[in-house]
Parts: C-alpha cells; sequence; structure tokens
C-alpha cells in the first residue's frame, strides 16, 4: 500500500485538519416540529441524497465542537429539515422550505439575541435542495426564485454548485450528496477485480415526464451521450439500474457524471468511493471541498459542447495518467472525505464541512450591526413564502 503516501498536492493537504478547538458551535434547540417529527412521518429521509441535514444535526449534537454557552460560540447552527417532504416516489418537494426555513429564523431571532447582532452572519444552515436555499428544482423557477431573502447574509453549506449562478453565493461551503456508506461497505469487491469496463453509466438519458420537447433536461449533455455512444463497445451505458451497479462501477476504468436537473449527483460520491474516474460533464460545477480534494488531478472534466467527442477524449488519456488518478482514487482519506458516516470518523464529510467554517475564523468585525441597525428584509419574497408555516 506504498501509494497512500503518493503527494497529494496542496489541496489535499487540508484533508487530515481537525477542527477540533479550532471553533465552537452552538446548536439551537428547535421543537421537533422543524426536524424529528418530520422525520418520524418519513423514514424514507434517512437515505435519501438529500440526508446531509439531519447527519450534521446528529453529529454536532455529539461533537466536541459544540457548546452548550451560546456566548462562547463561534458559529450558531439551526436544525431544519427542510428537504424532508417527499413525493411517493421520493423527490423532495420544496414548496413549504421557504415558510418552514422563515419560522424557524422568526422562532431564533425572537427567543435569542444572538441572530439579531449580525442577522445570520455567523449562522450557517444545511441546504441540499437541488439548488440550495433558492428552493426549487427546476432551474428557471429556482433563478426566479433566487436565494430566500432572510439567508442572504448566512453561510449556507449546500450541495449545489455553479460558478456565476444566483443559487451559489460567495462564502457558500459545496459539500457532497449523501451516500448511504453501510449500503456501499456490504458491495466492495477485492481491489485487485480488473477493470474491464472502459466506460460505465446508469441513469435517465431524458426525462420525458418533465422535459417532453427534450433538450433541456441535463441541457442536453445526456440525450448526446446516448446518441453517440448507444452502440459503442467502449461504453456500458444504459437506463437499467442492475442489483450489481456498485459491483460493476468497481469494474470500470471511468464513470460518467453528467449534470441532470442539477450539475451534482451521487455518482461523484460512487465514483470516489469505488475508483472509477469521475468524467465530470457540468460546466462551470463547483465541487465538494474543493479546497480540500485536488478533483482536477482525479477526475476527468469534458464540456458539455464535448460530448460527441468522449470517445476521443477519454482513449487519448495515456495510460500512466490513468494510473496516477487512480492511485490518488485509492487514498483511504479521498474516500473519507466523501462520506457522512454512523458514528463521524476523522476526516470525514462532516469534519470537512466543520474545517471550511473553521477557516472563516475569526469573523470581520463588519458584521456586528449597530443597535436597530436592519439589513435583511422580512417582507421580501414571494407572497405564498410569507405565509405562516
Amino acid at each position: 500500500m506504498l501509494y497512500i503516501w503518493i503527494n497529494i498536492g496542496s489541496a489535499g493537504d487540508v484533508l487530515e485538519d481537525d477542527p477540533v478547538g479550532r471553533l465552537k458551535v452552538f446548536v439551537y434547540e428547535l421543537p421537533s416540529k422543524y426536524n424529528k417529527k418530520i422525520l418520524q412521518k418519513d423514514p424514507r429521509c434517512l437515505t435519501h441524497m438529500f440526508a446531509a441535514e439531519i447527519f450534521m444535526h446528529r453529529f454536532l449534537l455529539s461533537s466536541p465542537v459544540r457548546t452548550l454557552n451560546p456566548e462562547e460560540a463561534d458559529w450558531f447552527y439551526t436544525p431544519v429539515y427542510t428537504t424532508c417532504d417527499l413525493t411517493p416516489n421520493g423527490l423532495p418537494l420544496p414548496f413549504k422550505s421557504p415558510r418552514m426555513m422563515r419560522s424557524a429564523i422568526q422562532l431564533i431571532s425572537s427567543n435569542w439575541p444572538y441572530w439579531n447582532r449580525t442577522e445570520g452572519a455567523d449562522h450557517f444552515f444545511v441546504v441540499p435542495h437541488d439548488f440550495g436555499a433558492c428552493f426549487h428544482y427546476q432551474e428557471e423557477k429556482a433563478i426566479e426564485r433566487g436565494i430566500l431573502p432572510l439567508l442572504q447574509r448566512a453561510t449556507l453549506v449546500q450541495t449545489f454548485g455553479q460558478r456565476n449562478h444566483v443559487c451559489l453565493k460567495e462564502g457558500s461551503i459545496t459539500i457532497p450528496p449523501y451516500a448511504p456508506p453501510q449500503k456501499m461497505q456490504a458491495h466492495l469487491i477485492p481491489p485487485d477485480t480488473p477493470r474491464s469496463i472502459f466506460v460505465y453509466f446508469r441513469g435517465l438519458f431524458y426525462d420525458v415526464g418533465n422535459d417532453p420537447e427534450g433538450g433541456y433536461y441535463a441541457r442536453g449533455a445526456r440525450a448526446s451521450v446516448w446518441e453517440n455512444f448507444k452502440d459503442n463497445p467502449l461504453f456500458d451505458i444504459s437506463t437499467e439500474h442492475p442489483t450489481t451497479y456498485y459491483e460493476d462501477m468497481q469494474r470500470a476504468v471511468f464513470c460518467l457524471c453528467p449534470l441532470g436537473w442539477a450539475p451534482w449527483s451521487p455518482r461523484l460520491v460512487e465514483g470516489v468511493i469505488f475508483g472509477c474516474i469521475p468524467v465530470i460533464i457540468a460546466d462551470d460545477i463547483v465541487l465538494p471541498f474543493a479546497d480540500a480534494i485536488p478533483w482536477e488531478e482525479i477526475g476527468v472534466f469534458v464540456a458539455e459542447k464535448d460530448v460527441p467527442k468522449l470517445d476521443t477524449i477519454l482513449t487519448s488519456i495515456p495510460p500512466e495518467v490513468i494510473l496516477r488518478k487512480q492511485r490518488l482514487l485509492a487514498n483511504p482519506s479521498m474516500k473519507q472525505a466523501m462520506l457522512f458516516p454512523q458514528p463521524a470518523q476523522p476526516g470525514d464529510a462532516f469534519h470537512q464541512i466543520l474545517n471550511g467554517l473553521a477557516r472563516k475564523l475569526p469573523h470581520d468585525k463588519s458584521i456586528y450591526l449597530k443597535p436597530g441597525q436592519k439589513v435583511l428584509n422580512w417582507t421580501a419574497g414571494p407572497g405564498g413564502d410569507l405565509k405562516p408555516w
């Protein structure tokens, strides 16, 4: 296992950072209707790709960075499960989320003095929706809505990341989507199994239900993958989701990670965990923990317009470059950073989030408002968002 000691570049140096002792977090105690009760109603929320909001809450409750004294806190955390409202087939409905978030902020701002000191500038929220705190799964609508006005000063911890996009504000921490660690662990095959599949992908190429005309879903990139390579023997691609999905990824050299409705998907996490080089097809994507994970060195980036040349791009990568990427992917700390394990482990995604928060300290004095000063507009936003939750 010599290759674990390979220098993984400056980005990788902070993967090993330990946040304990570098920050203190105060967790607001909210009525259970904002978190536990919602989960009791629908336990599926524990396994879907938006579950980071639940596990981050559980982690912080028993974390050594938690303080029970808000006066010594660097950061304040409000545990609201805004994605745990699922359709029968398990997709999160974001329509109540803005009212719920607003209600929680009203509660903390009237019961504690800390929100009003900064109007949220020393508060962080986990918002793992498709388009984060824009709270809509369709990009056009998400852009139209923008980030919930009350969260404009807070730090957002979110899976959505795309440069120059209204749903990603400066200073946000981009995280991996939740992928169940035990489930992936159960499907590991011997690491020396030959990688006999060149390119692997399972998932939708078209979303006929939501995009009947075609071309809007995945900005046409997935349709282009199918149309250009469905008959190419190097490409093992299909809409079928086999029971051997995780094993197949461990037998593949490259795993396609194209955008869908949003630029991110759990395939990124799965690719890293299973040592399959992620081929990232999502222009302007901001990747999880990009200051700690050297994505340029472990992945391959292909512009959406270049999808028709995918075969040429991938076959022309020299074997030594492929080998180097595979060695970096084999580094256990790279895999650990992508996971939210129970119980938490050093260097995992929980710790990477805390590292991201610690790196923002100390807060600039300018975040503290003068007595009576108000910056946020409590009546901004669509009328529906202002109704009581």
